[in-house]
């Protein structure tokens, strides 16, 4: 299953870090963030509870760049 989130982020490169962290979260699949239009697609694996892996997204991100923000 996909599902696109609204993000909050500052630059491209952040964008690609948060990305990253996103990809290597546990129930994640894929993960792509796009800093043009502020969104992020994650592609879950099957199984996995969406709102339970944002949490573990959001918290991944926040190491990455601690202001930016998830729309969940």
């Amino acid at each position: 299953m996909k599902k696109t989130y609204r993000i909050e982020v500052d630059c491209a490169n952040c964008a690609n870090l948060m990305e990253d962290a996103a990809r290597r979260t546990a129930g994640v699949r894929g993960a792509t963030v796009n800093f043009m239009t502020q969104k992020l697609i994650v592609e879950f694996a099957e199984g996995s509870e969406p709102r339970a892996v944002m949490q573990s997204v959001l918290a991944a991100c926040k190491k990455v760049e601690p202001d930016c923000e998830i729309f969940l």
